[in-house]
């Protein structure tokens, strides 16, 4: 009896390789690290001693807020503490009354974003989107407002305050300081919303919304990024004002957190072991400001440059 034995073939598959644009992606493994230049070294270079030289006024106003002051004369504002005097800091708080100090620059910063802001999108919408007459001649009278110093104008406030019983009242500094920033916010939206596009609104029209419901619908969140900016450049700037509280905010339970700081120093007498703790006071919350909002602020600084 005759078997047959059936021996399976093996196939063996050629691989062949496409080219062309219509070939598979590869991925490239093991890339070699790209060399940097001398170019490169000499930026990085550059850019280490620019934040260093940020950073160093910092660093000795935090090494001298916790000398003593017998430390600080006899070694100098540069050396290292001998002993950390840790009361400096509550002493300083004390003696400036700096809970009333913060709680007040925090109304009115607060305050000053909302006026401010609220204007500056009114008036940007009646502008940039509304296109009203005489559009160019209120452009350049906001821009006039920005230009103008306070130097120039704190007299003239200082006299309306006295006849309109605003002087000294945190209500009437924080209205002033809200309208003079809203001329900024809106000249910065209005070259924003001139370059809205005009087909949205149209399809919204023919819909049937209205003015209001145009910039509460589509004008408000497309801005937003925008806004935020402004909403944090508005806080910190009336936060670090100076010299319109200086005139018009004289009683201690309306001063602001600088004006605060301002009275440890006096024309002859000087603790800058004092004079550093209350500087590093002053700058905590702005630090806690922007590490809360830097990704507010990195958002809308960069929402318009990716479509």
């Amino acid at each position: 009896m005759t078997t047959d034995t059936t021996t399976p073939v093996t196939s063996r598959t050629t691989k062949t390789h496409t080219f062309g644009p219509g070939a598979p992606t590869r991925r490239r493994g093991n890339k070699a690290p790209r060399r940097r230049g001398a170019g490169s070294y000499a930026v990085l270079a550059a850019v280490t001693v620019f934040v260093l030289a940020f950073l160093a006024p910092f660093a000795i106003i935090l090494l001298n807020s916790f000398k003593t002051s017998a430390d600080y004369r006899a070694h100098g504002s540069l050396s290292w503490p001998e002993r950390w005097n840790w009361d400096i800091i509550g002493d300083v708080w004390q003696r400036v009354d700096f809970t009333q100090k913060l709680v007040n620059s925090i109304q009115i910063s607060l305050g000053v974003v909302l006026i401010a802001v609220v204007l500056a999108l009114f008036n940007a919408y009646a502008i940039g989107i509304g296109r009203i007459r005489w559009r160019t001649a209120f452009l350049v009278f906001f821009l006039g407002v920005n230009v103008l110093p306070q130097e120039g104008l704190v007299y003239p406030i200082y006299y309306l305050f006295k006849e309109m019983g605003l002087y000294d009242g945190k209500l009437g500094y924080t209205i002033l300081v809200g309208i003079t920033y809203s001329a900024f916010g809106t000249y910065l939206l209005s070259s924003v919303f001139s370059s809205f596009p005009r087909e949205l609104i149209e399809a919204a029209s023919l819909d049937g919304a209205g003015r209001w419901t145009i910039l509460w619908r589509i004008i408000l969140p497309m801005s937003w990024p925008t806004l935020s900016v402004m909403c944090v450049f508005f806080f910190v700037w009336s936060w670090n004002e100076f010299l319109y509280p200086l005139v018009l905010l004289i009683s201690n339970d309306n001063q602001t957190v600088p004006l605060g700081l301002s009275v440890m120093q006096g024309q002859y007498t000087s603790d800058p072991t004092a004079l550093s703790a209350a500087a590093l006071l002053g700058v905590i919350p702005m630090v806690v400001f922007f590490l809360v909002f830097q990704r507010t602020l990195t958002r809308g600084v960069t929402a318009g440059a990716v479509k």
